[in-house]
């Protein structure tokens, strides 16, 4: 039983090494290299743990952190659609929940349940730990796109409006961050950098 239990665990980790080759439209900071889908969960955790204290309620950060290195893992089947897409609505969750079901079918059950359980609640974005979790997920392209003097932005013609629309979940997690993020939008906004 447990040999079996180790087998699909270990079957898990190789599969979702996969998350290393999908590549995302922002870059790393100060860089023209592409993020990667894990490097961006990496990075989310580490933002979270750092930036906790600016979380509009007290959170379990151990789930907060379960949600951002997972909530990504159906990318391996599904893919990566850019959050300013004009073709594809960045809400997939159809195909998105099949991957779910798929990748963490390859664990034990009471695994498989608690992270379908939780990839979910990330989707749904209505608890306090999945509000701070979205939050940082949205919150580290502005940073990317900030050290890359626009990024993505200038580089799809991104008008702010369009931004503001897509982020403004940023402050259903953390009022502080949103301010900050609104003082980069409205800088890049006066400067040019980003229009109407």
């Amino acid at each position: 039983m447990e040999t079996n239990r180790l087998n699909s665990q270990i079957e898990f980790i190789k599969e979702i090494d996969k998350l290393k080759y999908i590549q995302r439209k922002t870059k790393l900071f100060n860089s023209n290299r592409h993020e990667n889908d894990a490097e961006h969960s990496w990075h989310l955790a580490m933002m979270a743990m750092i930036l906790a204290e600016h979380s509009n309620e007290d959170i379990d950060i151990l789930k907060v952190l379960k949600m951002l290195l997972i909530h990504d893992l159906v990318e391996i089947d599904a893919g990566d659609t850019f959050l300013y897409d004009t073709t594809k609505n960045h809400v997939n969750t159809d195909d998105e929940l099949i991957a779910a079901k798929r990748i963490f079918g390859l664990l034990p059950e009471d695994q498989t349940q608690e992270y379908i359980q939780l990839w979910q609640e990330f989707e749904d974005g209505k608890t306090k730990e999945s509000k701070f979790a979205k939050t940082m997920d949205r919150f580290e392209p502005i940073l990317q796109n900030e050290s890359n003097k626009g990024g993505t932005w200038t580089e799809f013609k991104v008008p702010y409006n369009k931004i503001i629309e897509k982020v403004k979940g940023i402050k259903l997690g953390s009022s502080i961050i949103w301010d900050y993020t609104l003082s980069i939008l409205d800088n890049f906004r006066k400067n040019k950098i980003i229009n109407d």
